[in-house]
């Protein structure tokens, strides 16, 4: 009996983590009906992420109402998995979709990711997974620190929940006033970028404009991280400008090092933690994993490298299958892949391709599982 483990990226625009598992399987079975397959979604710390880690690892939905991006109560949840572990997706009550057309990255506020972090905290989680993916705020996760305790003083000395649009008002920080439930509590910050706090790389010039911010809101966004980084230095005493990542959502991946020593860890590295990924390897013979498109910048990190790196000394066999090789991908084969398939069986443009992509990657499976059982693997 063969086990396969398949852990693939989504196909951005094209088909799920999930998706792909179960075409995966279902092309597997054809030729390989006793296998045991064992499907691990991944999704990137954004929207879904907290679904994705409750269908490899099973667990529970938790419903609250938060404060969403404008202060607005909203229902909101986090999913509490086994061995007391939260997962978070910042997305679930500050996310751009939620602001419709009102994009006001200078007013939304991070507030009720705090509130869903103090949630579990209190429900008895002691180790909390925040993923950063797609918001709609710049506050260098000030709202979630505020919602945990954190004290902010303005010049007069009265306290406030600051804003992106207000962060250059903040004169003191005192984090000696956060819920002290949390310091029994250990949280992990999902994070694939490295932009810095501020700067032209940094939070607001890269991720701004999305947001809605113009060329003048850019700059007065980028100004004020950069004041809050100078107070955040003098009186937390760490320089969140010097930390990989922490211009991610809008500066909150400086926010949740700050206020909640937080490590930000690649999304990848969090989710093989998390599924006990290298114990799973020991009972496993393949190992298929996969995105939409391979390329010199997947060998930052991302899912496919992230899976290689770590399967690497164990012999076990790496597939990848994806939407699209690029040439300077082969440093893929050093990082611990075996082998790349690209699905594109036409290979046309991926405005055609994603049309038929689920089809192309059930026969890309029945290629290679039928090229498997001729070499008696």
């Amino acid at each position: 009996m063969k086990r396969f483990l398949l852990i693939p990226d989504s196909f951005k625009g094209t088909m799920s983590s999930a998706e792909i598992c179960a075409i995966v399987e279902e092309g597997l079975k054809v030729h390989y009906p006793d296998a045991e397959i064992r499907s691990i979604p991944v999704a990137d710390g954004g929207e879904g992420s907290v679904d994705a880690f409750l269908q490899a690892l099973g667990g529970e939905k938790k419903h609250i109402t938060v404060q969403g991006p404008f202060g607005e109560a909203m229902g909101s949840f986090y999913g509490v998995l086994p061995d007391n572990v939260a997962v978070i997706e910042m997305a679930a009550c500050a996310g751009l979709p939620l602001v419709g057309d009102a994009l006001r990255p200078d007013l939304t506020t991070t507030y009720g990711v705090g509130e869903l972090i103090l949630a579990a905290a209190k429900e008895g989680c002691t180790r909390i997974i925040v993923g950063l993916g797609g918001s709609a705020t710049n506050d260098g996760g000030c709202g979630a620190a505020a919602a945990c305790g954190v004290t902010f003083l303005d010049k007069e000395g009265n306290a406030f929940i600051p804003t992106g649009g207000t962060l250059n008002h903040v004169v003191s920080i005192d984090t000696s006033t956060r819920n002290p439930i949390l310091d029994q509590v250990t949280i992990t910050t999902m994070c694939d970028i490295d932009n810095p706090f501020h700067g032209e790389t940094g939070a607001a010039y890269i991720f701004g404009p999305q947001k809605g911010a113009d060329p003048e809101m850019v700059k007065r966004l980028d100004a004020n991280l950069k004041s809050l980084a100078k107070v955040i230095s003098s009186d937390i005493g760490i320089d969140v400008q010097a930390i990989p990542g922490s211009g991610a959502a809008g500066g909150m991946g400086g926010g949740m090092a700050a206020y909640f020593g937080s490590e930000l860890q690649m999304g990848i590295e969090t989710v093989l933690d998390a599924v006990h990924f290298d114990e799973l390897l020991e009972k496993t013979d393949m190992v298929i994993t996969g995105e939409g498109k391979i390329d010199g910048q997947s060998l930052r990190g991302k899912v496919v490298i992230g899976v290689g790196r770590r399967t690497k000394q164990s012999g076990v066999p790496v597939i990848a299958l994806v939407g699209d090789i690029a040439d300077d991908a082969d440093g893929a084969y050093g990082e611990g892949v075996s082998a790349i398939f690209s699905i594109n069986r036409l290979a046309i443009p991926f405005k055609e391709a994603k049309l038929r992509a689920r089809s192309d990657l059930l026969k890309t499976v029945d290629n290679l599982a039928r090229f498997l059982k001729t070499m008696k693997w």
